[in-house]
């Protein structure tokens, strides 16, 4: 069966760096647009960004441009989430879904069309 697995995630001080990772199993990753989300304490799930299959399209929300790179190796069957310049806002849990579709623009999160999740890695940015 599909699965999606989250790691990476952990302590930080504001202004540092993580690197988390998705690993997928038991489909073709190569075939799904992936995605990372977020949940912090008491607020809804936010979309962070977006790879699409291929690898050459993404989308950020606007909380991590410029901030967060997005990226994944097929051949691996991994995805990547690398945050730098991290504040305490960023924390929450971090995961990641996969998605038969990519959307262009800023709309492209729709939380139906994610259909395999992780089970989340925390990330707590503190000093």
């Amino acid at each position: 069966q599909p699965q999606l697995e989250e790691s990476g995630g952990g302590l930080v001080q504001p202004g540092g760096s993580l690197r988390l990772s998705c690993a997928g199993s038991g489909f073709t990753f190569e075939y799904y647009a992936i995605g990372w989300f977020r949940q912090a304490p008491g607020k809804e799930r936010e979309g962070i960004s977006e790879i699409n299959a291929g690898g050459d399209s993404t989308n950020y929300a606007d909380s991590v441009k410029g901030r967060f790179t997005i990226s994944r190796d097929n051949a691996k069957n991994r995805g990547y989430l690398q945050m730098t310049g991290l504040k305490p806002e960023d924390t929450g849990v971090y995961f990641c879904a996969r998605s038969g579709f990519f959307r262009y623009g800023p709309s492209w999160y729709v939380p139906s069309e994610f259909d395999v999740w992780g089970q989340g890695t925390q990330v707590t940015v503190s000093s």
